[in-house]
């Protein structure tokens, strides 16, 4: 008697389930609450746990674009200033000496690198604004019920969640997300998605009002210099690329080109004179102890300047090099600055290449906001320059949240402007 076929491991039905518009919707979901919401995760399952979620929810999207691989525009896809900064990354396990720390933080690096490319490959910019918008809604009502438990209910702080529990005093807030900067640039980019939710009107008005007034809120409790400060340069970003996007094809070449010409002459100013500019910053404590941290760090990475310590991501606080690190008396998950930290671990290889990256990305974000009429074009450009201030006194844009919105906003990018979707397929 013939031996009856062995049933597939997923049924046909399995598959289109996967292939689905509302499997991809759930899963871009899944995604951002995930990432977004790292640091609570692995407060309470640990690194392992919350590596096992990162690795099931990858394995799921994979399956999905394997459906969906004959629907999907793959021509130009991936920037090659991504891979490039990715594939350096990876190389450095080479002659790193922490390979195992190094082997997790690149894991890290790519799984969620990967899950970036998934969600900007499943769906379209207002759908992804719309999913960052309904999870930005949870993390932030969910940060202001943990912050009011802390701080009116059982007045103490919640210290496996960084939570201080400063609501009663107005502040410093830091959520569910650690530290009141790391809120702040959520909240930040928050601010930024229900803006856009608002002006086109994919929710009702009184949802996105509400949302965008909570978010405000968000950034003001936080009481976080870097977010003000943040803050203040999006309003003047907005205006002016509002101001671009209003006038005709020819003078929007030549503003275009004024905004780079301002911003690389600000940019020069500041460097030539950053010995004032950082005595007048360094009055306040918390810009001396990042400069203290900075000046540690770069004089460190004199000792591999080329191709850095090799990458880890988020600090091990107990591998040397980065046990070394204390200022004030504690250790630290970064170097507080997302150049340095990149110079640090991957070199001016590495830091070369991240610029590019965020440059690129950038350029072509800004581009398409000046250029496509629908204005949910501005969304990109303007997290993007979020991420980007930001990063100049954090390093989340290199994981968690900030690596996932880089990536996405890269691709999405790319797929627009890049020169190879011109190439014959």
């Amino acid at each position: 008697m013939a031996t009856p076929p062995r049933p597939p491991l997923i049924p046909d039905a399995g598959w289109a389930f996967l292939g689905s518009a509302a499997f991809t919707k759930a899963a871009t979901l899944a995604v951002l609450g995930t990432v977004f919401l790292a640091h609570p995760i692995v407060a309470m399952i640990g690194w392992w746990g919350y590596g096992a979620a990162l690795a099931t929810l990858a394995a799921f999207c994979g399956a999905s674009l394997r459906v969906r691989r004959g629907e999907i525009e793959w021509n130009g896809m991936l920037p090659i200033s991504l891979l490039v900064f990715v594939g350096w990354s990876l190389l450095s396990i080479v002659w790193s000496q922490y390979n195992w720390a190094s082997l997790g933080g690149i894991a890290y690096q790519l799984v969620v690198a990967f899950l970036g490319v998934f969600v900007a490959l499943s769906r379209d910019l207002l759908q992804v604004v719309r999913a960052v918008g309904d999870t930005l809604r949870f993390v932030i009502a969910a940060s202001f019920a943990v912050e009011i438990l802390a701080g009116a209910l059982i007045d103490m702080p919640i210290p496996f969640l960084g939570v201080s529990g400063n609501l009663v005093e107005g502040g410093p807030l830091e959520g569910l997300l650690g530290t009141r900067n790391q809120f702040g640039a959520v909240a930040a980019i928050a601010v930024m998605t229900f803006f856009v939710e608002l002006a086109t009107r994919s929710v009702s008005r009184w949802v996105s009002a509400t949302s965008l007034a909570a978010a405000l809120l968000a950034v003001a409790l936080t009481q976080s210099p870097v977010t003000l400060g943040v803050l203040a340069v999006l309003v003047v970003a907005t205006a002016v690329l509002f101001g671009v996007r209003r006038a005709g094809e020819p003078l929007r070449r030549i503003l275009n080109l004024v905004v780079l010409g301002v911003v690389g002459l600000t940019l020069v100013i500041v460097w030539v004179a950053r010995s004032r500019v950082i005595a007048l910053l360094n009055a306040g404590s918390e810009f001396e102890l990042r400069y203290t941290l900075w000046m540690q760090v770069l004089g460190l990475a004199q000792l591999h300047p080329i191709e850095g310590f090799g990458w880890v991501g988020v600090w091990p606080r107990d591998v040397p090099p980065y046990s070394w690190f204390l200022v004030a008396g504690r250790g630290h998950a970064s170097a507080l600055n997302a150049f340095v930290d990149v110079a640090f671990q991957l070199g001016l290889v590495g830091l070369v290449a991240f610029v590019a990256l965020l440059g690129l990305a950038l350029v072509r974000s800004w581009l398409l906001a000046t250029r496509r009429r629908t204005i949910t074009y501005v969304w990109p450009a303007l997290v993007l320059l979020v991420l980007a201030v930001t990063s100049l006194a954090e390093s989340s844009l290199l994981v968690g949240f900030g690596w996932l919105t880089l990536v996405v906003c890269c691709v999405m990018a790319s797929r627009n402007l890049s020169w190879r979707t011109r190439l014959p397929r």
